[in-house]
């Protein structure tokens, strides 16, 4: 069996995705350009300028040295699809009905989940777009479209002029084929996905990262061409489970591969950051942020000192390294320096992206996040005022042995330099000084009452505020029944 090589993707993109905006057009106004990097389930301190050992994750690192980290930078989920929702909008993915990952149509409804992203909640693409930006999403969606629920919304119903997706999408994709050392051809996984959406292409799982950076490299090159601002997801499928990294780089336990998956990630990642840095009028106009989704995958990345992983409302599920490059709009004393105290989540990034880019808020709706644009670009060293609150998806109680980590809390709060911890039956309680005690170790409940009542009222009360899903308790009587 013959593969698609990685050179030969944009050709073919160009023929299935041809640019929702014309070739010609006015010169654009000097906005900058934004693309945000969301990788998939990796670790606080998998990256090596983030700590990481068993990795030198050069291109990343090169981002890092020319850009600033952030280390106390949150997603809105500890799991996948309402970690990009809260991304995607700027407002809690609760509000949407999704809390955890999104699965089939039963599974779905079980646990109180909407099928996918109401196409009427803000997205930031769509405000770009009528702010004349082009836009792109190359990678993974996950936020409908998958399993069984094929009648979804495709990106375009949320403002993107471009996609191509993975799996978990509607719409043009790339689906993998797996190989291992033991093979003598490769195989395919989750090939139900081609009726989700066509053209198809199949490609090396170990190359795919690379097959989105040549979609959005082509898509760069249209934007160019119309003199238009741009705006582009990329969303690796990596360094998410099962793990297939080039036979070159084969390992022989999860970790192992886990590791080769993140070293062939950001040798591909690379071609893209290069693209923008050696062109001189986009590394002067172009802001590109960096995170994860969510935490690590127990047994394959690593939070380390962080307590907890992938699904877990403590630091290690929901505390993302965060890099953000912009050598043109960023101060220059900021430049290669770590933030280690200013405390913003994903809602928060996508509010500032708002304001950098010029862009008007959508009309009817209020965004959850704060403006720290100033922040991001080193302006400032301005937090988040209003507590981050975080629910555990209603799948992931955590008193299941398979996952192997004790209890997860049911809500979360975090506040200055306090996280709190509670349970819906108010059994549980934690309260951590997170700038002391990053491991979350020394419970100070009982020390400082007054910090723990007053975050448990405010968070009780947004958890009150939100539809209910089957995790809480009051779940079954409740009156709000998930959409379609």
């Amino acid at each position: 069996m013959k593969f698609l090589p990685v050179t030969l993707l944009s050709t073919i993109l160009g023929l299935i995705g041809a640019p929702a905006f014309a070739v010609e057009g006015k010169p654009a106004e000097r906005k900058p350009n934004v693309i945000v990097v969301l990788v998939d389930d990796m670790g606080w301190s998998d990256l090596s300028c983030f700590g990481g050992k068993d990795v030198k994750t050069e291109n990343i690192d090169r981002l890092a040295s020319e850009g600033i980290k952030f280390q106390h930078f949150y997603v809105n989920s500890p799991i996948c699809s309402p970690s990009r929702v809260a991304i995607t909008t700027g407002q809690y993915p609760q509000r949407w009905r999704i809390s955890s990952y999104l699965d089939n149509r039963n599974m779905n409804q079980k646990r109180g989940l909407a099928q996918w992203l109401d196409p009427a909640a803000p997205v930031l693409a769509r405000q770009l777009q009528q702010n004349g930006y082009a836009t792109g999403h190359f990678g993974k969606w996950h936020m409908g479209g998958q399993r069984d629920v094929a009648d979804a919304p495709t990106p375009k119903k949320y403002g993107f002029d471009q996609s191509l997706v993975n799996f978990e999408g509607m719409g043009a994709k790339l689906l993998p084929l797996t190989l291992t050392p033991s093979d003598s051809q490769p195989g395919r996984i989750w090939q139900d996905a081609e009726r989700l959406g066509q053209p198809v292409t199949w490609m090396q799982r170990s190359e795919i990262t690379g097959g989105f950076v040549d979609a959005a490299i082509s898509f760069i090159d249209q934007a160019q061409s119309a003199n238009k601002p741009f705006y582009i997801n990329l969303w690796p499928d990596d360094v998410h489970s099962p793990f297939f990294p080039p036979l070159s780089r084969w390992g022989e336990n999860k970790r192992a591969l886990y590791l080769s998956v993140l070293d062939a990630m950001d040798e591909q990642l690379g071609k893209l950051f290069a693209r923008i840095r050696d062109d001189a009028s986009l590394r002067e106009n172009t802001l590109i942020v960096f995170c994860s989704d969510n935490g690590h995958e127990p047994g394959a990345g690593s939070s380390a000192p962080l307590r907890g992983a992938k699904t877990w409302l403590y630091e290690g599920g929901i505390r993302s390294p965060l890099i953000a490059w912009s050598p043109g709009l960023m101060k220059k004393s900021a430049i290669g320096g770590s933030n280690q105290q200013s405390m913003f989540g994903a809602i928060d990034l996508t509010r500032a992206l708002y304001a950098i880019t010029g862009t008007a808020l959508p009309e009817g709706h209020t965004l959850d996040g704060e403006d720290v644009s100033a922040t991001l670009l080193g302006q400032s060293t301005k937090s988040r005022q209003q507590p981050l609150f975080f629910r555990r998806p209603p799948d992931r109680p955590g008193n299941d042995p398979k996952w192997g980590m004790g209890d997860n809390p049911d809500l979360a709060a975090r506040q200055g330099p306090w996280k709190f911890l509670i349970n819906y039956d108010g059994s549980h309680a934690e309260l951590y000084h997170i700038i002391d005690d990053a491991t979350e170790s020394k419970n100070l409940i009982k020390q400082h009452p007054e910090v723990a009542q007053d975050l448990k009222k405010a968070l009780l009360a947004w958890n009150d505020s939100l539809p209910a899903d089957a995790g809480d308790p009051k779940f079954p009587k409740a009156k709000n029944p998930p959409k379609k």
